[in-house]
């Protein structure tokens, strides 16, 4: 199978990001070796949206990642910034080579397998299935999600029928186009990022009368992300299953979530990519990567749970957790 090129994008800033950023490119150079792809990682710039500099300023995170060859990406917040930080992966598409297919990650992901024999259609965008049902939250004298996911579709002049999962049942959400937006993939990133941009302002601005009631904090990315994928002909059968969010990455949005939950694979590829000294010593400058990875509390948060019989909500899985004081974050 010939490997075809792409570019991934993660964000990257101050804080909690940075080292996110910095354990998913040692984790794409260690289980992707041979990536031919750009590795970029958008950083905002200070601005009047912000009201602290956003941008990377730790010398040794930033030389971490040059080592990793992770090239940084500044972009100016001209939408979002601050009160909706998840508008920066929508605005950061539009400093990406125009015309190359992208892969976008959010940063607490890990590349677990070859991210290069993913077998993407780039013509086709898709995103994570790996959510669940956290909008909208129809009231209990509608609309109801049908009603609600019609208007949007309507708003932007797109025919809704196609994107229905008929296996689902009617009003139950799992009919209806929804993704997680921890990774999604499309052929021009400004003109993916473009419509984004448009349909969540439109969306944000002013909402159909359907959503009256429905927050969009922090689901607006979420809301109009089917919206614009399934606009460039995409939708959830473009991907086959198994490879992102299964083989290939890892999404694992909190380090204690990790040990909880993820696979003992998942769990040794970690140790595996944070063992290097020259990255261990960057790494363990943050706090819950220190305490979870290096210094075994993440084992602790393991030995909780039955990994093949963990709680149905997320939420049960948190309180347990922090019920012994292992909620390190």
């Amino acid at each position: 199978m010939v490997q075809q090129s792409f570019n991934v994008m993660i964000i990257g800033q101050a804080g909690r990001l940075q080292y996110e950023a910095l354990l998913f490119a040692a984790s794409l150079r260690h289980s992707s070796p041979d990536f031919t792809g750009r590795v970029f990682l958008a950083m905002p710039q200070p601005g009047p949206l912000w009201q602290k500099d956003p941008s990377i300023r730790n010398s040794a995170v930033l030389e971490a990642l040059a080592r990793l060859d992770v090239e940084i990406l500044p972009f100016e917040n001209k939408i979002f910034g601050e009160k909706y930080p998840y508008g920066n992966k929508i605005e950061a598409l539009q400093a990406l080579p125009e015309g190359e297919p992208f892969v976008f990650f959010d940063s607490d992901t890990l590349i677990t397998g070859d991210l290069g024999a993913v077998p993407f259609d780039f013509s086709r965008p898709s995103a994570s299935l790996r959510r669940e049902g956290t909008w909208p939250k129809p009231t209990l004298y509608g609309p109801g999600y049908g009603d609600i996911w019609r208007a949007l579709y309507e708003r932007f002049g797109l025919e809704m029928d196609s994107t229905l999962d008929l296996s689902q049942p009617d009003g139950y959400w799992k009919r209806y186009l929804y993704f997680n937006a921890g990774f999604f993939y499309g052929a021009c990133p400004r003109a993916f990022g473009k419509r984004f941009a448009v349909y969540a302002q439109s969306i944000l601005q002013d909402p159909p009368i359907e959503l009256v009631g429905q927050s969009l904090d922090p689901w607006l990315d979420q809301v109009a992300l089917p919206l614009v994928i399934h606009s460039f002909g995409g939708g959830r059968d473009a991907l086959p299953e198994g490879y992102l969010d299964g083989a290939t990455s890892c999404h694992y949005r909190l380090f204690p979530l990790l040990y909880a939950r993820e696979s003992d694979t998942v769990i040794d590829h970690l140790h595996q990519i944070a063992a290097p000294n020259w990255l261990k010593k960057v790494l363990k400058t943050y706090e819950p990567i220190k305490r979870l990875v290096y210094q075994g509390r993440g084992e602790r948060v393991r030995a909780l749970f039955d990994q093949a019989h963990l709680p149905r909500r997320e939420q049960a899985i948190r309180n347990k957790i922090k019920s012994e004081g292992l909620w390190i974050r």
